[in-house]
């Protein structure tokens, strides 16, 4: 097995989005994915990209995904990696694709002088939570995750929702 971990291109955008797809299904929440292609075209590859994502591959075929971004922590005073996906398919699982990614991010991290690694899991994805210990990871169990969207995040804004008719 000749596994490799590259930085996507846009050659890689459909592969990205079947992954996120894919992800999505895992995690039971397909009905929340409403990005498109374009989506991640414009947020990986536009002229102000804000996020960056790795390619995982196995003897060439696509085998992975991770979307990842900067971050800032005014307690260190440092930035650090948000990672906000890593998805291996289910075929290449328990091949130590996961532990690539993260030892490759935390490679990054620590050459570019960066805090920490952060990331969020699901509290029933038992695998994955044993596998983050695993790797030395600590749940921030004193911390709620807050959230403002849809049109919560638009009357916050200051603007109204559309409405059908607008």
């Amino acid at each position: 097995m000749m596994a490799l971990i590259r930085d996507a291109t846009p050659a890689d955008l459909s592969t990205i989005f079947r992954f996120v797809r894919e992800l999505a299904e895992y995690e039971k929440l397909a009905d929340q994915v409403v990005a498109t292609e374009a989506d991640f075209a414009k947020a990986l590859f536009g002229p102000n990209p804000r996020a960056l994502a790795l390619i995982m591959e196995v003897d060439g075929d696509p085998a992975g995904f991770a979307l990842w971004f900067y971050n800032f922590s005014t307690f260190l005073g440092r930035h650090g990696i948000w990672i906000e996906d890593v998805y291996v398919a289910p075929d290449f699982r328990g091949q130590g694709l996961g532990g690539m990614v993260f030892r490759h991010l935390a490679q990054r991290a620590v050459a570019e002088g960066l805090g920490r690694l952060e990331w969020w899991v699901l509290n029933w994805n038992k695998p994955a939570i044993d596998f983050y210990a695993g790797i030395g990871a600590v749940p921030m169990d004193e911390w709620t995750v807050q959230r403002v969207t849809g049109e919560a995040l638009l009357r916050l804004a200051g603007q109204a929702p559309q409405t059908k008719e607008s």
